[in-house]
This record gives C-alpha cells, sequence and structure tokens, in this order.
C-alpha cells in the first residue's frame, strides 16, 4: 500500500512542555513497536512499520489563543508518511495524548501534548469526529509557519492556496473566529482600483448586505480636490462621522455578513496625505474617539493594481471631481496601505491582484466568495 503524507500539529503548555513534545515525537516515530493499549494497535499490523516520521518543523513559543489566562505553548509541526486511514491515525493521535497524561478535552484548555491532524494527502474529511483538513488551521500562524518550514507549496484542499499565501495573510498572527461580532468584510486599494464594483458582485454573492462610504455626498471632498486645502480637514472630519455612523457596532448585528467598499483604518492614510501640520494635529486626537466606537472588519480584502491602471479607470468612470488627481498621489496612497498593512493585528487580509482577478467572470467571484466563507463565523 502506498503510504499517504500527513500533517500533525504538536502543542504542549503545561509540564516539560518540550519534553513532552519530543517524547510524542519519539512514540510517533515507532508506533510498531510501542504498546499504547490494545484500543490502539489490536486491529493494525505491527510487523511493518506504519508511521514514518519524516521531517519536523522548528519548535516556537506562542501565546495562548484568544488571550487565555494560561501558560504559553510550545508548538511544532511534523511530516510523517503513513499506510493508516486517517481514522486510526486520529484514534493512534488520541492514545498519544492519553499516553503523555492529557487529561482535559475542554476546547483550548491547557494540556501537556496536543496533537492535531492538520492534513492527510490531500483528502477532505468530515466526520462527527474528525474533520480534514483541520478547520482552523488557515487561521493560526504558528500551524501555517511550521508547514511552511517544511513545505510552503502544500495546497490547502479546500481553500486551494498554497500554505506559504495562507500564512501571509495572517501577518504573523493567530485568529478565532467570533460569532458574537458582525461579520464585516471590508474592501480595500487605492483609487480607481475597483472596490466599489467588487463590494457589489460579493455582497450580491454571499446574499448579505453592502454598506459604501458617502464620498459623493461629502460636500468638502470636490472643493478639496480643486486644491483648496484649508476645507482638507472639513472632508476628513465630514468622512470620520459618516463611517462612524455606517459601521456602529449597535447597527451592525452580531453575525451578520457585511460588505463594505472601504475600511474604516484608511482616515489616517488619507489624512495624512492632505492634511497640513495643524490640521493633521487636531485630527489625530480627535480620530481614536471615532474608531473605538466601529465594528472592525474580520477580514479586509485588499485590491492592488498599478497607479498608472487606476488613473485610467478614474479618467473612463469620468467624476468631475476626481480628474486632477495625479499618479503621484495614487503612488503616495499605495504606499499608505503598504506600510499599514504590512503591520496589520485586526484580522486577515486577502491580497487581490487585479491583473490576475476580473471581477466580470463569475468564475473569480465564486473562488473569492467560497475562500471568504472560512474566515467568518458561522451564524
Amino acid at each position: 500500500m502506498k503510504p499517504t503524507i500527513a500533517y500533525i500539529a504538536l502543542g504542549s503548555n503545561l509540564g516539560n512542555r518540550k519534553k513532552f513534545i519530543k517524547s510524542a515525537l519519539k512514540v510517533l516515530s515507532n508506533t510498531n513497536q510501542v504498546e499504547l493499549g490494545r484500543v490502539c494497535f489490536a486491529h493494525h499490523n505491527r510487523s511493518t512499520n506504519q508511521v514514518e516520521l519524516t521531517r519536523v518543523s522548528k519548535i516556537i513559543e506562542t501565546a495562548p489563543l484568544a488571550q487565555m489566562d494560561q501558560p504559553n505553548y510550545l508548538n511544532a509541526v511534523a511530516e510523517i508518511k503513513t499506510t493508516l486511514t486517517a481514522q486510526s491515525l486520529h484514534k493512534i493521535l488520541a492514545c498519544v495524548e492519553k499516553t503523555l497524561g492529557r487529561t482535559a478535552r475542554e476546547k483550548w484548555a491547557p494540556r501537556t501534548i496536543d496533537l492535531d491532524l492538520l492534513l492527510f494527502g490531500q483528502e477532505i474529511i468530515n466526520l462527527p469526529n474528525l474533520t480534514i483538513p483541520h478547520p482552523q488551521m488557515h487561521l493560526r500562524s504558528f500551524v501555517l509557519n511550521g508547514l511552511c518550514r517544511l513545505n510552503p507549496n502544500l495546497l490547502h484542499p479546500v481553500i486551494k492556496e498554497p500554505v506559504s499565501e495562507l500564512a501571509d495573510r495572517l501577518v504573523g498572527c493567530d485568529f478565532v473566529l467570533n460569532p458574537n461580532l458582525p461579520q464585516l468584510i471590508s474592501i480595500a486599494g487605492i483609487i480607481g482600483v475597483g472596490k466599489t464594483t467588487l463590494a457589489k458582485k460579493l455582497s450580491k454573492k454571499l446574499c448579505c448586505k453592502l454598506l459604501l462610504e458617502p464620498y459623493d455626498q461629502n460636500p468638502f471632498l470636490p472643493e478639496v480636490y480643486a486644491g483648496k486645502k484649508e476645507l482638507a480637514l472639513n472632508s476628513q472630519l465630514y468622512f470620520l462621522t459618516a463611517r462612524t455612523k455606517q459601521l456602529n457596532p449597535d447597527i451592525l448585528a452580531p453575525g451578520r455578513i457585511i460588505v463594505s467598499d472601504y475600511f474604516f483604518d484608511k482616515e489616517l492614510i488619507y489624512a495624512n496625505l492632505l492634511l497640513n501640520f495643524q490640521q493633521l494635529t487636531l485630527y489625530k486626537k480627535i480620530y481614536p474617539q471615532f474608531a473605538e466606537k466601529v465594528a472592525p472588519p474580520v477580514l479586509i480584502i485588499y485590491m492592488q493594481d498599478s497607479s498608472d491602471k487606476c488613473l485610467q479607470r478614474i479618467h473612463k468612470r469620468n467624476r468631475p471631481y476626481e480628474q486632477t488627481i495625479k499618479v503621484q498621489f495614487l503612488d503616495a496612497l499605495a504606499a499608505g496601505h503598504q506600510h499599514l498593512f504590512a503591520r496589520w493585528k485586526t484580522c486577515p487580509v486577502i491580497r487581490i491582484s487585479v491583473s490576475n482577478f476580473d471581477c466580470t467572470k463569475p468564475a473569480d467571484i465564486n473562488r473569492l466568495a467560497n475562500q471568504i466563507k472560512h474566515y467568518i463565523a458561522s451564524p
């Protein structure tokens, strides 16, 4: 029987954490020689090595999920080859955990050892006690980074992206889906990149509420683009108050999916470009009071394209007040977005290159919508 390549996440946050991880790896590499109880091995042929430990990532320390009050974890990812079925391997992992002293089975409870079956070849399994791929692995940097050290091109069988791409979306963070929050999906990108078009397509596909930024209602914006910089602060404060009202968590119901064609934090990017020193100083004193009153996004879709192509779209849609926009301003906006998302910690970020994505193609919208479903909490 041809062996299957599988990946296992190891974690420990009680006792001698490193020793527990190494002990689990030792047991996994000698399953045909170690007696873990009849329940695990009575139905297996012990004359053949059923699990071969091939590679192990570096052991790293991580904070517990959801800021829980418990000790930090040591984590690693192991690659194995096995002739076992996924169900049999899952049973063995449970036996290894029990043998090494794990007793608590509550979700996210502290444990001497935790062994999660992440991937089993390219199989997709949905059983009451076993889901493969692991349903949360794409939200855990400590898992994805370990997988990247072993095989960065490894494809997630459901999301259909390599683990290196999934890791990039998390910017080194770990996230937990929270159905008690509004499931706000915010589209980001510079002017003319196609945010509104994508937001409309996604809201229709996901059958959810659509929020559009009120730029046409801002009475100061045309004047600012015309060069009246003394009105820039008025324009920014108009957007600040309007968006705070739109994104009020008391209006956006918990668990409800919403797509917006902007993300709130872009306010600071524009403020830094449009306001003079005195205006910006005042604005930065006001901004935090509004920012704390908005619902945070659970997912950002960051659209990227060249400034030249975005400027062509701006001219084509022919909004009078936008015709004075220069490519240098778009370059500065792009740099501001890149800087912000390089250190973004609020939620995952899916980056889309417009040159490889077409909003008019149902296949592209369907693919993105299907991926989004893995980053939002089910009602």
